[in-house]
């Protein structure tokens, strides 16, 4: 189907690094540590939305890389009605980049797939996570071998889904577009983003929600192996 890929560019978060798990572990461990009397899983099931409602506002420019790492963790506490001062938000918050990288799940049939695609395309990842973060996931994961470039939004300077993200992971890589495919768990970052940049995307959709007929859409990463 796709006989003139030679690149293939992944997003990390989501997609192969199964950062609901590892985010959990996390704060296991730091909840323990300052509010042991919160549940992990209650905790969570907070947080995670609300992660995701200001990486939309950090991806569109809304709220700084500071502010994010701020107000996720405000507006979680605040939820759960626990007053937080603003000094142990920031303890928190380093706390928590620090642990998240320890925690290295992959989502199933993620190396089994690395290691078949990497025998015939030059792989790459592009992310909007943070680098000292993203390249410790990579590492500690033990997949950082497998790609041979790794664009963040600190590099290029903007964010998925801006045509100049990709347009600067295609430099790095050396890559042109007709030859180039990117895969994501992001409609509107990764899809979007590519589609609206002019390569090809297929969608890592676990959850099965419902999309357009039109987007190539995979539930399991070693669906990868049929297609490619």
């Amino acid at each position: 189907m796709y006989s003139n890929i030679k690149h293939i560019f992944f997003d990390l978060d989501h997609t192969l690094w199964d950062f609901d798990r590892n985010s959990e572990k996390a704060f296991e461990f730091i909840l323990l540590k300052h509010f042991p009397s919160i549940s992990v899983k209650d905790f969570v099931k907070i947080y995670a939305p609300i992660n995701q409602a200001c990486w939309k506002l950090y991806q569109n420019n809304q709220i700084t890389h500071d502010e994010l790492r701020y107000k996720r963790l405000k507006d979680t506490f605040s939820k759960l009605t626990i007053e937080i001062s603003d000094e142990l938000i920031d303890v928190i918050s380093e706390e928590y980049i620090e642990h998240l990288p320890n925690s290295n799940h992959l989502f199933e049939g993620c190396v089994e797939t690395l290691e078949y695609l990497h025998k015939k395309y030059k792989l790459h990842i592009i992310t909007n996570g943070f680098a000292e973060v993203q390249f410790k996931k990579l590492n500690n994961s033990g997949i950082h071998h497998f790609f041979d470039t790794v664009t963040n939004s600190e590099m290029a300077g903007v964010k998925k889904p801006h045509s100049g993200i990709f347009e600067h992971a295609l430099k790095t890589a050396n890559a042109l577009k007709n030859e180039s495919i990117m895969i994501g768990d992001c409609l509107d970052a990764d899809i979007g983003g590519a589609i609206k940049f002019g390569i090809e995307a297929v969608f890592f959709n676990p959850e099965s929600i419902e999309v357009s007929q039109s987007i190539k859409q995979i539930t399991n990463l070693v669906e990868l192996k049929k297609i490619f």
